[in-house]
């Protein structure tokens, strides 16, 4: 049985003629009669009565409709949802994202492609380190990600620069610097730093230390965390200081205090993917992250 069997069968069904069957289909009366004589032989039963006046449905022809019509219905429901996938308009979609672009861009991301693209489904990981981002874009685990650019990545990811953010001041809402417009940075020279981790796990390590170099001084004690939530609650609890990017100061907690710095000091974010080809669906969420984040 093929699909043109099951639409001649329908067609017949439904006009119980067939002059008027084969107009309808755009075929020769005769390739219908044809085509109806085979079907029936395959299936080993009359699917219609013929007279010389008139067409009518067998019990077993009656019977084979409720089928046919499902089958049609679900061959134009796969041939819509492939048109969506052609297109990039339905798909799933699997995005990681470093932990200090987590609280901020990711429920935006999420809302956006919910609104633009319905039919797309995300799966959306945050608080991750650049290493575990590239290493997930290459094994196939993220099809996007939004990681930090301070850190070489591998030649077989691809980058789209987002946007530049300030790094600002993390304070204990009870520190004497706590009610100041803005600060210099060196004005926490003396104070414990709670930073992310170290030997190349984390850009934002390296960056945090870079810019304290800048501002003349080393912090003495340094707290490693894996996480940012987990770095500001370190701060609201009183035990250290931190730099976070601007967009981290949507984590609103108890006990904590975001502060600009003086100093312009920035860390760059990137949109991530494997380079050369990608599902239509991915370019799709690209193309929508870069316009609700990017500027």
């Amino acid at each position: 049985m093929e699909l043109r069997h099951v639409r001649y069968f329908l067609a017949l069904v439904e006009e119980c003629h067939f002059g008027r069957a084969a107009q309808r289909l755009h075929v020769a009366q005769s390739a219908l009669s044809q085509q109806i004589k085979q079907l029936e032989r395959e299936l080993g039963t009359p699917l219609f009565h013929r007279s010389t006046r008139r067409v009518e449905v067998t019990d077993a022809g009656r019977h084979l409709a409720g089928y046919a019509r499902s089958i049609l219905a679900e061959v134009e429901r796969a041939e819509e949802q492939m048109a969506l996938l052609a297109t990039g308009r339905a798909g799933r979609v699997s995005i990681g994202f470093v932990g200090t672009a987590t609280y901020d861009i990711l429920p935006r991301i999420a809302r956006t492609v919910r609104s633009q693209l319905p039919g797309v489904s995300l799966e959306l990981r945050g608080e991750l380190l650049n290493p575990e981002l590239v290493e997930g874009l290459l094994d196939g685990t993220y099809d996007l990600a939004l990681l930090r650019t301070d850190t070489p990545v591998d030649a077989a990811v691809a980058l789209t620069p987002l946007r530049s953010e300030r790094l600002v001041a993390v304070l204990p809402t009870g520190h004497p610097l706590a009610d100041h417009a803005e600060i210099p940075l060196a004005a926490l020279a003396a104070e414990p730093f709670v930073v992310h981790p170290s030997r190349d796990r984390s850009s934002m390590h390296g960056r945090v230390l870079a810019a304290c170099a800048r501002a003349g001084f080393e912090p003495a004690t340094l707290i490693e965390v894996g996480e940012t939530a987990t770095l500001v609650v370190f701060v609201a609890a009183g035990n250290a200081v931190a730099l976070v990017p601007e967009s981290v100061q949507s984590l609103r907690l108890d006990g904590v205090t975001y502060l600009p710095l003086v100093e312009n000091e920035t860390v760059d974010l990137a949109l991530a993917r494997r380079a050369g080809h990608n599902a239509p669906a991915t370019e799709r969420v690209a193309a929508v992250i870069q316009g609700c984040v990017g500027h």
